[in-house]
């Protein structure tokens, strides 16, 4: 009987323990506020906590239909958002059709989205916007191909997605952006994931942490 006691006592200390915490970690998910991409976990997801972290600055391209597309569409819903090119020769390719993987997981979810911005918009007009996504069977409602003014593609990518892979070096407009990272975006506007997009595992990773996301109050 003694044992049975103490047996019932420790799992009743596991069970709090856990409860405590899940209770001291309202968000599962961390915060990516530098370009290092340090994860930075928070006890709680409050207004006055949420306005110290970093979020994505306003943007306002077009996508394959020819169609305005602003931070506006994306307020309130979670998103993907990567950086491609539609005359890339391989890893662009990759890349998109591992994330058909997710489009094919939220066909039916409205809050979840993807965008792709093109980093040589000058090429990338809406009607080769438009031929490619009818190549890949992208979904035009789910995930938005992006082209607009050059400047404001970088200076999105690089200052609010942190979407350059030499990090430390000061770059303008004329030096060509590239990275496979894929990053998860929050209701807010905040980093939330990233993710190399040329692994189909880590595109597995991005698929469940959308749902984990999915979760938060």
């Amino acid at each position: 009987m003694h044992k049975i006691l103490l047996l019932l006592a420790a799992i009743a200390i596991v069970a709090c323990s856990t409860n405590n915490r899940q209770q001291n970690n309202a968000n599962l998910l961390p915060y990516y506020n530098t370009a290092d991409f340090k994860p930075q976990w928070l006890q709680s997801n409050n207004s006055n906590t949420l306005q110290q972290i970093h979020s994505i600055g306003y943007f306002n391209f077009t996508d394959q239909s020819g169609n305005s597309f602003s931070s506006k569409n994306v307020a309130g819903k979670i998103y993907v958002a990567d950086f491609f090119f539609t005359s890339c020769p391989g890893i662009c390719k990759k890349l998109t059709t591992n994330l058909l993987a997710v489009q094919k997981t939220f066909a039916d979810d409205t809050s979840v989205l993807i965008l792709s911005h093109s980093v040589t918009p000058d090429i990338d007009s809406v009607a080769v916007l438009k031929n490619y996504a009818i190549n890949f069977n992208i979904n035009n409602n789910k995930w938005h191909l992006l082209t607009g003014n050059k400047e404001a593609i970088y200076t999105l990518a690089r200052q609010s997605y942190f979407a350059d892979e030499d990090l430390g070096m000061k770059k303008n407009v004329n030096d060509f952006l590239h990275t496979e990272n894929v990053l998860l975006i929050d209701k807010h506007g905040s980093i939330r994931g990233v993710y190399k997009g040329t692994s189909p595992l880590e595109i597995t990773d991005l698929i469940a942490d959308i749902k984990t996301l999915q979760q938060e109050q």
